[in-house]
């Protein structure tokens, strides 16, 4: 009999959408190997999800199993088929023999139940151990995924703990009755680069030592070249490549795997335009990517231009808790001292890890912010003294593209109502007819036509979501905008249409742009200058060409080593 870890026969899986099944899943055949790493890759709706919760049998209620079967051998090495096993079986299965880490550890564990409760749970399930063997195995598990005063960690709550720290307790969870098989869907998405190079290291070295079969799920090539052994590309529910690490990325087959890796930027090099997927899908390949030349006197040239933004020694301070009589007893300072220009017509890359301070310096550059010490000019008028009328002006200039357009875009409102509100608001166009021509200009602006005049923001994908948000932040012809990880929850072939439409933008209508991120690939593309930022203080400030080249702070070098590239 064969032996394997996991074996995808012929699956398929359908949705019925208002009568009509489409297929999610098309004939996926996959065999993972004992102790060995598969990564899936592909964009949103390739169905790469999908496929690894059907090993667990965590299929949505709406989902039709057309054909198929999943075979995994128990720790008693019994086969089993999942997608036909009783609910008793799939019980002893989950969490024992096969586990599962998701992309959000926030909505995945419980926020009314503190950590370590949450691990000894599962541990008590599978076990059968007495609490107090539970406690001590779940500490252990806690020192083993590398987690600070682990004690301290399991009588906190999720809402106590960073990103990286709630990903690791879900990793001791998913560990904690030594699976076979650990699935790991996109499970460093949202963290920072050196937490996610961490995770990354963390769960490489526990498959090895407890000798587990990894499914690894990413839309990235680039964290995927750093896990997996075996890779299968998933396009429109089909696995369109199968094959070893290194030929995948070195020597790709098929088109949409040769977009894949041509669409994500590059910390090596700097491109005038990114390649995108529409280049290699169902349309001739384009040529090579030209080379820019001319960054190394780019500063300089920005500097003619004159500033638009002078920060001067700027501080903010949060009060975290106050005593009884109101006066502050702990307190967090989010910018210590910080001190910039941001000259007219250039890209300044505002980088470091989450908590270093970069959103809130760009919430205070919008003056959403106030701050208690230092000045900040604009057109060399203090910020803070601006009087009712100058600030309205103002808000028209500056404009921020957040990082989640679903969640700052009004559900309940049309398109076409959510860019023209904005123009309503300021009185820019008072003729309906005008306004409705205007919205129809900004929404071919960023290449959307009037048939998304009347659409919701439920309809759109995500991408299509953030040329709305950015569609309504040129509605009233702003000259600065702060991009607040505008691409970062966007698959790469989506991210780099983006960023391609934000670079003809800024030429178009001569913007200035900070760029806020924590992917130093995204960065290297868009910035003329970096500014990189630690527990709120500036810590370099550099032409983009020289800083990639020769970085001075040794915590920017330690960003750098970070990005994974192939």
């Amino acid at each position: 009999m064969e032996n394997f870890a996991v074996s995808i026969e012929n699956l398929t899986i359908s949705f019925n959408y208002h009568g009509v099944y489409f297929k999610a899943v098309d004939n996926v055949n996959i065999v993972l190997q004992p102790g060995k790493s598969l990564g899936i890759v592909g964009e949103s709706g390739s169905g790469k999800s999908l496929t690894a919760k059907a090993v667990l049998n965590l299929l949505p209620t709406n989902a039709n199993l057309q054909s198929g079967k999943i075979l995994i051998r128990d720790k008693q090495e019994q086969l089993i088929n999942v997608l036909s096993s009783s609910a008793p079986v799939l019980e002893n299965l989950r969490g024992d023999t096969v586990s599962m880490v998701f992309q959000e550890p926030m909505t995945s564990l419980n926020p009314v139940f503190r950590c370590g409760n949450q691990v000894t749970e599962n541990i008590r399930k599978h076990t059968k151990v007495d609490a107090k063997t539970a406690k001590a195995r779940t500490i252990n598990l806690f020192q083993e995924v590398k987690l600070p005063t682990p004690e301290r960690i399991f009588n906190s709550y999720p809402h106590e703990l960073s990103g990286g720290q709630r990903q690791r307790v879900m990793i001791a969870m998913a560990l904690s009755c030594q699976p076979k098989i650990l699935i790991a869907d996109e499970p460093t998405t949202a963290l920072d680069v050196t937490v996610q190079k961490s995770i990354l290291e963390l769960l490489k070295s526990l498959q090895k030592k407890y000798q587990m079969s990894l499914i690894f799920i990413s839309h990235d090539l680039g964290v995927i070249s750093e896990i997996a052994e075996e890779v299968a590309v998933m396009y429109q529910g089909e696995i369109v490549e199968k094959g070893n690490l290194s030929q995948i990325i070195n020597h790709p087959e098929h088109s949409y795997t040769k977009g894949l890796i041509a669409c994500r930027p590059s910390i090596h090099k700097k491109p005038k335009r990114l390649q995108t997927l529409d280049q290699f899908v169902g349309k001739q390949e384009s040529k090579s990517i030209i080379q820019d030349d001319t960054k190394e006197n780019v500063y300089n040239q920005i500097e003619e231009q004159g500033k638009l933004f002078a920060l001067n020694n700027v501080s903010k301070t949060f009060t975290i808790s106050k005593n009884f009589f109101g006066k502050p007893i702990k307190s967090f300072k989010a910018i210590d001292e910080v001190t910039f220009n941001i000259y007219k017509g250039e890209t300044l890359g505002l980088v470091g890890e989450s908590g270093s301070g970069k959103t809130t310096l760009g919430r205070i550059l919008m003056n959403l912010l106030e701050f208690e010490q230092g000045e900040i000019l604009y057109h060399e008028q203090r910020l803070s003294g601006l009087r009712k009328k100058e600030l309205k002006k103002f808000r028209q200039n500056v404009q921020i593209i957040f990082q989640d357009p679903y969640s700052s875009l009004n559900p309940k409102m049309s398109v076409g109502q959510i860019i023209e509100e904005p123009i309503k608001y300021y009185r820019f166009i008072t003729n309906r007819q005008d306004r409705k021509q205007r919205v129809i200009e900004l929404l071919n602006n960023v290449r959307l036509n009037e048939s998304f005049f009347n659409r919701f923001p439920h309809e759109l994908s995500g991408g299509q979501r953030q040329r709305v948000a950015i569609a309504r932040v040129l509605a009233l012809n702003p000259e600065f905008i702060i991009c607040d990880e505008a691409v970062s929850g966007l698959d790469v072939s989506i991210q780099a249409e983006i960023l391609n439409l934000l670079q003809e933008l800024k030429e178009k209508f001569h913007l200035t742009y900070v760029f806020i991120s924590h992917d130093f690939s995204v960065i290297r593309f868009m910035a003329d200058r970096i500014a990189v930022m630690k527990d709120g203080k500036l810590v370099e400030l550099s032409n983009s060409e020289q800083l990639f080249k020769a970085a001075q702070n040794s915590y920017t070098q330690t960003l750098l080593s970070s990005v994974p590239s192939f």
